[in-house]
């Protein structure tokens, strides 16, 4: 890929570090998630005006950007592209939650669909107890048909309940590359529940 010339010194220290993170230079990854997770967050932030769907956002936009690396032309700035794909993929989650809206109606046409639903109040009658209890079965049968890798930052996310920072330490990975890849366990764990969520 030739570079613009016209790129600002920013620009072209990112253009290094794209480089790099494709030659498979973990700390390029972090680095660039580092530089511009804050704007992302809230640039999203402002779309979605929800503080956790943004952060979820954020993840799953430089998910998308990574995996996708070698799709970007440096005709343009690496910022340039990454806030495309991060406003392009918060244009889409608005979209779909304004769908899943208009079924609220529909009973049980959200169930297994989203990580965030085996989390519930203390306070549950029994039926809403036994849900919850086939949630959290379903979930970690779900998990065994994942990755290894996949499936242990599954576990120690939504199970364990750990923050990034925590999961960073405890697999010795760069955070970047922590976030990266939940987001990836995210999005297969979200397509097997998909394909089964009329099981319950």
């Amino acid at each position: 890929m030739e570079l613009n010339e016209h790129l600002s010194e920013r620009a072209k220290e990112d253009y290094d570090c794209v480089q790099r993170a494709l030659a498979g230079d973990q700390a390029a990854f972090g680095f660039l998630f580092t530089r511009y997770k804050e704007s992302i967050y809230y640039m999203v932030l402002k779309m979605v005006h929800n503080r956790d769907d943004a952060e979820d956002l954020t993840i799953e936009s430089f998910g998308k950007a990574f995996s996708n690396l070698e799709k970007y032309s440096p005709d343009f700035a690496f910022s340039t592209w990454l806030f495309k794909i991060a406003s392009n993929n918060a244009i889409d989650y608005i979209r779909k939650k304004r769908m899943e809206v208009v079924s609220l109606d529909d009973e049980g046409s959200n169930e297994g669909m989203n990580i965030s639903n085996t989390v519930s109040t203390d306070m549950l009658d029994p039926e809403e107890k036994f849900i919850k209890e086939q949630r959290a079965l379903l979930m970690r049968e779900m998990l065994d048909k994942l990755n290894p890798k996949y499936r242990k930052l599954i576990q120690l996310r939504f199970f364990e309940e750990l923050s990034y920072e925590e999961i960073a330490a405890t697999l010795q990975l760069p955070l970047g590359t922590v976030k990266a890849q939940l987001f990836r366990a995210k999005e297969l764990l979200y397509q097997v529940l998909k394909t089964v969520k009329d099981r319950y």
